[in-house]
Order: C-alpha cells, then sequence, then structure tokens
C-alpha cells in the first residue's frame, strides 16, 4: 500500500523544464518581438519643455518632430504614411525633420519626399539632413524636399515669428560627414533672443551649450535601436552619451528621438518608433 502511493506521489510530479530549453524559448520570444512587432509599434511621445527665453507670445506652441525615417524595403510605404498621419493629427504650430530620410537607395528618395511633402503645420515644415542621406545622395534628397515646401536648413537659421513675437529657427548640416558649421547657422540671431537648433546628430549639444543655444532636436542613434538598459544609471545619473528622450548641458536643453526606421538590422527591441510632440512653455 506504500509503494503504491509512493508511485502515485511520483506520478504527479510534473519534470521541471531544463534551463536552458526556458532560456532558450524566451530568447526566441524575444527576437520575434523585435523583428516583428516592435519596429512597428509606433507611439507619440509628448512632453513639455520649460524654456526661459521662449516669448510668452508663443507659450504652447506645439512641435511635431519626425527623424530617421529611412525609407526602405524594412521601413516602407504603409509605416511611413501612418507617422505622417499621426503626426498631421497632433495639429503642430511646427514640425521639424532631423535626418536620415533614406538608408542607401536612391529610389526611395522621391516617394519619401512626397510623403513628407503631405505634412501639415501651421507654421511650415522645416528640415536638415543627417548623414545616410549624405551617403545616398544629398543633392537629390534637398531637392525634392524643396520641391514639397520643406525649407531645408543646411548651415542656415532664420527669424521664426509668431503672434507677434520671435525667435532665432535655426539647423546644421550633418556632423558625421563633417559639414557641420554651427557658428554659420546661427550668424544673424541676437545674443539675447531664443535660439532652436534643429541638428541630425546629437553630439552637436556641447557646442549649441557653448553658443547659447536654447533647445536642441536631434535624431540619429534611433534611442539604441535595442536598448538594454536604461538611461539612466544606478545612482540615478543620466549616462553620459544621451540615447533617447530630454538632456541638457548647463542651460542647453535637448530632446533625442527614437525616429521611426532601422538599420543594420531591421530590429527593434525595448525601443519603438515614435513621433515626437514637443510642447514649448515659458519658464522662469
Amino acid at each position: 500500500m506504500a509503494s503504491s502511493t509512493t508511485w502515485r506521489d511520483r506520478r504527479r510530479v510534473t519534470p521541471a523544464r531544463p534551463k536552458p530549453l526556458r532560456s532558450l524559448a524566451a530568447g526566441l520570444m524575444q527576437a520575434a518581438r523585435a523583428a516583428f512587432a516592435e519596429p512597428y509599434m509606433l507611439a507619440v511621445e509628448r512632453h513639455a519643455v520649460g524654456l526661459r527665453r521662449l516669448p510668452k507670445e508663443m507659450d504652447g506652441l506645439r512641435i511635431v518632430q519626425l527623424t530617421d525615417i529611412h525609407h526602405s524595403p524594412f521601413t516602407g510605404r504603409e509605416q511611413v504614411e501612418r507617422a505622417v498621419e499621426m503626426a498631421n493629427s497632433l495639429q503642430p504650430d511646427i514640425i521639424a525633420l532631423t535626418g536620415d530620410y533614406v538608408s542607401h537607395e536612391r529610389e526611395y528618395a522621391a516617394p519619401c519626399a512626397e510623403m513628407m511633402g503631405r505634412l501639415r503645420a501651421r507654421c511650415g515644415v522645416y528640415a536638415v539632413l543627417g548623414n545616410h542621406d549624405h551617403w545616398t545622395d544629398a543633392a537629390l534628397v534637398t531637392d525634392l524636399f524643396r520641391a514639397e515646401g520643406i525649407r531645408v536648413l543646411v548651415n542656415e537659421g532664420m527669424r521664426f515669428e509668431h503672434n507677434g513675437a520671435s525667435f532665432w529657427l535655426a539647423g546644421v548640416d550633418d556632423t558625421m560627414v563633417g559639414l557641420e558649421d554651427l557658428p554659420l547657422a546661427l550668424a544673424g540671431s541676437r545674443p539675447d533672443e531664443m535660439k532652436l537648433l534643429l541638428a541630425h546628430n546629437p553630439v552637436v549639444l556641447r557646442r549649441a551649450a557653448r553658443a547659447g543655444v536654447d533647445f536642441v532636436l536631434s535624431g540619429h542613434t534611433h534611442g539604441g535601436q535595442v536598448a538594454w538598459r536604461s538611461e539612466r544609471s544606478a545612482s540615478g545619473r543620466v549616462r553620459r552619451r544621451l540615447l533617447r528622450g530630454l538632456g541638457r548641458q548647463g542651460e542647453t536643453q535637448i530632446y533625442v528621438s527614437r525616429g521611426l526606421g532601422t538599420v543594420v538590422l531591421p530590429v527593434r527591441y525595448g525601443c519603438p518608433p515614435e513621433v515626437s510632440l514637443l510642447q514649448l512653455r515659458c519658464s522662469e
């Protein structure tokens, strides 16, 4: 009788799944999410940004940022069109495009420009180029965007006017290809006015801070694309190299968008694509 009970008890025990198999299953699930789900989980990131020198007449100004489109076989028309529709639905005052519209293939430049031409903002659409645009054909991308009515800023700036007030809106060419000229982009600005800078590569931040720029919009990093770590260290401090989100250097703030597309491998993990809405607010 005792031996029969022991046999039944043993029969009820479910053998533990070997740890290597559990690890393999978890890894396959993560890989599937990274390849087939997360690259298409487009999200709107909303942030309020307090700026000391923002004219009070512009309090609440809405900027929508799109970056790193990388229109290609991996970031197709449907995904780009969805991002355009999402951007327009946010009713922006300004749309800022911060580079890398294509990856390497020239044939994707024209359809990407056409889709960017559907963007609508009360006060215009402004763009800078990224390293992949240069590696593909910078002149072609620039001409196509300008034909769609998009203001492409190549180491230049302008006085942006709205509601009877103004600030300096500037854009620099890409740092990685050695064409960034921040002093030229800020030439003509006044020392006391707010300065907003579009720059594909966030490495410009320190130079922008020294030049008195108030706010920088950047991309380039894709947020890391595969994000295994937090942007903050165990001590709570922001890590030295900002890959995504809001950061600052002294009085200069920066927003680094995760962007839309991918490069190297068409995967994202812990780092979904985004359309960014930055609402500027007056602060003391």
